[in-house]
């Protein structure tokens, strides 16, 4: 079954050194608590916050070993008052897990955005 696992973390500044180092962290999270497999992986797609524009957050497909996988990027909306530098990610891949044991990870800061989803609240 294709399943969407989503997360969100805040780059500490807009420079490329952390706008990679906060995607990494986030892949990471996302694959080990979904035991995501690179090969059963259709997607990934990003958004930054405008305040963002140092480096494709996508470009850590090299540093987790997903360098076939297809990676996209975009932009969020600029809603007043949102919290900024978010990087934002959704992985759709194959899986036998049901919706509701699709582990959602939303680090630090962005555990308010939809505490409905964050199971380490």
């Amino acid at each position: 079954m294709l399943r969407g696992a989503r997360g969100a973390i805040q780059a500490k500044e807009n420079s490329k050194d952390s706008i990679l180092n906060a995607a990494e962290n986030l892949m990471r999270a996302l694959i080990e608590t979904n035991g995501i497999c690179v090969e059963n992986v259709a997607s990934a797609f990003f958004t930054v916050t405008p305040d963002l524009d140092a480096a494709f957050p996508a470009a850590v497909r090299n540093a987790i070993g997903w360098s076939l996988v297809p990676f996209l990027c975009g932009g969020e909306i600029p809603v007043p008052g949102s919290l900024e530098r978010v990087i934002r990610v959704l992985i759709l891949f194959e899986t036998d897990r049901g919706h509701e044991e699709v582990r959602h990870q939303y680090l630090g800061v962005t555990a308010q955005l939809r505490p409905d989803l964050n199971r380490n609240l």
